[in-house]
């Protein structure tokens, strides 16, 4: 099995036969060219792992080739010349070479340039497939109208700053937009960072968003960097925002507004580059006229408003959700996929489910545990609802 694919362009058929033996000795598998423009053809029918081009050939020169080939190809390339010079090579790499190689090549470099380069490649595509891993992970699943009109609104925003305000009960998926915006955002090269404000108690939330200096307060034995600091340049979620205390409020609003925060004991503002995401299950203009919500920061957040409906409000995306989760959990657990009967698909849409999608999620992982080849609609009514 090859090692590689591999193509070499140059115009001495001396040079191309040279390579192209040494790399099939090694194992690679090695296709050849004598011009940039024939090359070209080549590399936008076929696939490769790895491309060497000479600098100085008839028609279209190496560096001609270079800047061309880019755009069509994600295979390294690297340039080989006899008539190299330091200008030449840091052009090439400029426009986008992984490395240049003077003649007479040496056997030894030339095959730890192969190795490193095809590394490169194997690591870009592995990080190509973790990244789609993980953006389906947070892949919000619906056709219906309403769903689709959230998904829209992604869309827009995600390429804009704008700071986002979800609103939705629990489980039905705030936390899936906040990921998706963040995803599809110029950001998504820098940390997404989550924040539970219900989960944190109001003594410690500040030193959380904020970080602390070492003695500020009791249990602070050494200085720590606050979630805002750690999403500097990306995006920082606050879920459950209508949960925070009024004096972390106070912080928040001061940060959104200044893009500078202090640590907790600290006496020097940090600047801050962060896009905030807040979500909350609570009507947030009733908690602002309870005074348990500050107004102004309310505004500052709400920039747009993205409301995720309930399940009820979507039973068309039932079946789909419900064949999504069993095909992945089945996947998880490592089981052969069973199947939905129609009744049974019937009789989940027909539920009202109060939990939303993560109601909908556990009710199929409980099904798949206990159900065998195929999940019918009395295996629906006896275990969908734990509590009968």
């Amino acid at each position: 099995m090859s090692k590689g694919k591999i193509l070499i362009i140059d115009d001495e058929a001396s040079i191309r036969r040279t390579i192209k033996e040494i790399l099939e000795f090694e194992e690679y598998s090695a296709d050849t060219a004598d011009n940039g423009l024939t090359a070209l053809e080549i590399i936008r029918s076929t696939h490769y792992d790895l491309i060497f081009c000479d600098v100085k050939m008839p028609g279209i020169d190496g560096i001609e080739f270079l800047r061309e080939a880019v755009t069509i190809t994600d295979a390294p390339i690297v340039m080989i010349s006899g008539h190299g010079t330091i200008e030449t090579a840091v052009e090439a790499i400029k426009d986008g070479a992984y490395d240049y190689i003077a003649k007479p090549l040496d056997l030894n470099r030339l095959l730890i340039t192969v190795k490193n380069a095809l590394d490169k490649t194997s690591l870009v595509a592995e990080t190509k497939v973790l990244k789609q891993k993980i953006f389906s992970k947070h892949e919000i699943i619906g056709e219906s109208e309403e769903i689709i009109k959230v998904i829209q609104l992604i869309d827009k925003v995600a390429v804009t700053d704008a700071r986002v305000l979800i609103t939705g009960e629990n489980g039905t998926g705030k936390e899936l937009v906040a990921h998706q915006i963040h995803e599809k955002s110029q950001r998504n090269k820098h940390s997404l960072i989550e924040v539970n404000c219900a989960a944190i108690p109001s003594e410690l939330i500040e030193s959380q968003l904020f970080g602390h200096e070492k003695g500020s307060f009791t249990s602070a034995i050494k200085q720590r960097k606050g979630d805002f600091e750690l999403a500097n340049g990306g995006t920082l979620f606050l879920d459950e925002i209508g949960d925070m205390s009024l004096s972390a409020q106070a912080k928040v609003l001061r940060a959104l507004q200044e893009n500078k925060i202090m640590r907790v004991g600290g006496e020097k503002e940090i600047n801050v580059d962060v896009r905030v995401i807040a979500a909350t299950n609570k009507n947030l203009k009733q908690e602002i006229e309870k005074g348990n919500f500050r107004e102004d920061l309310y505004h500052r957040l709400s920039v747009i408003v993205i409301n995720v409906p309930p399940l009820r409000n979507r039973k068309s995306d039932i079946p789909l959700l419900a064949n999504h989760f069993l095909l992945d959990l089945c996947s998880k657990m490592g089981k052969q996929p069973i199947t939905f009967t129609e009744e049974a698909l019937q009789k989940l849409t027909n539920i009202e489910w109060r939990g939303n999608v993560r109601e909908l999620h556990n009710v199929v992982e409980r099904l798949i545990i206990l159900c065998d080849k195929s999940i019918t609609a009395k295996d629906v009514d006896n275990f969908a609802n734990p509590f009968i």
